[in-house]
């Protein structure tokens, strides 16, 4: 059954490979980022339980790094990628640290990471480096070692390589030790420290192995729309799309950022179709949530286990 259902997900994901159209293809983009995004998330929150509203920080530092690197120095963009996940891990490390040495949890940690988020903004939109609210436009220079892509198909490859490295890393999440003390950790934090789990370093661990997951899809979105600006990178929409897409496929689970995903990105274009008014997708996402809170509190990945019962 394993098999099957990754070989499903497997011609599933090829489709796109297949298809003429470029608006295809560029929304089967958008979504493997959502779900690499939302992957990010689910290995923090999902796994570890630390409830995230600025981890958008991550995507922003990815996607400045491609831009500055490149117009400002003249490196390689591809060299943004490994750069991106070392500066997506260290500042995981470092705000992990800082909150979790002051004994912050569950809500007050969550404000904390929408704080950095929003110092991130701020200093986009003041600082010289950053063109501030005009933003970066890096040049158009089409070739696969200036990692532009004329064919959205080339891009997509590239997602779902780095989405595949995510699954790879919840999957050994779910089984290995470091993850069962997660687990412990974010059921209940003083029985795992009674049972001599270290919650900071296993905290900051995870947080920063979420940043370095979450920075990557920065660099892949600036490199395909070839802008960024402090609202695109900082947004606090970005946290709240990573959130919905873990918690409505299924928070702790391997394939539930990808569910969830899909499912966000078919709301918001089927509602284009009837109604394409402002704050009408953000809505309906909403109104999805409930729905999944009330009747599938486990995510739409926790259908299987329900059917199963039954």
């Amino acid at each position: 059954m394993k098999h099957r259902r990754i070989l499903l997900a497997l011609v599933v994901a090829a489709l796109p490979f297949a298809s003429p159209s470029q608006f295809l293809v560029n929304l089967a983009m958008l979504t493997a980022v959502s779900a690499l995004l939302g992957q990010s998330w689910n290995i923090a929150g999902g796994f570890g339980g630390l409830t995230s509203f600025g981890h958008t920080m991550f995507f922003g530092l990815g996607a400045y790094a491609a831009a500055i690197l490149q117009t400002r120095f003249g490196w390689n963009p591809w060299l943004a990628l490994p750069v991106s996940v070392l500066l997506g891990g260290a500042t995981g490390a470092v705000v992990g640290f800082a909150a979790f040495r002051a004994g912050l949890r569950g809500s007050y940690f969550a404000l904390v990471t929408l704080a950095v988020a929003e110092t991130f903004h701020i200093l986009a939109n003041s600082l010289d480096i950053t063109k501030g609210g005009l933003g970066i436009l890096i040049p158009l220079k089409p070739s696969l070692a200036n990692f532009q892509f004329l064919d959205r198909r080339a891009m997509y490859a590239v997602v779902l390589a780095l989405l595949g490295l995510a699954m790879a890393v919840t999957a050994w999440l779910a089984r290995s030790r470091f993850g069962a003390r997660l687990v412990a950790a974010r059921e209940n934090e003083d029985a795992a420290a009674a049972l001599g789990v270290d919650l900071v370093r296993t905290k900051v661990l995870v947080l920063a192995l979420s940043g370095a997951v979450a920075a990557p899809a920065g660099v892949v979105y600036a490199q395909s729309y070839l802008y960024v600006d402090p609202s695109i990178a900082f947004g606090v929409e970005r946290s709240v799309e990573m959130l919905l897409v873990a918690m409505i496929g299924g928070a702790g689970t391997v394939w539930g950022p990808v569910l969830g995903a899909i499912m966000l990105h078919l709301i918001e274009d089927t509602s284009r179709g009837f109604i394409n008014a402002p704050g009408f997708a953000p809505m309906l996402y909403g109104a999805a949530l409930l729905v999944i809170i009330r009747f599938l509190p486990n995510g739409i990945a926790g259908l299987r286990e329900r059917f199963a019962r039954a």
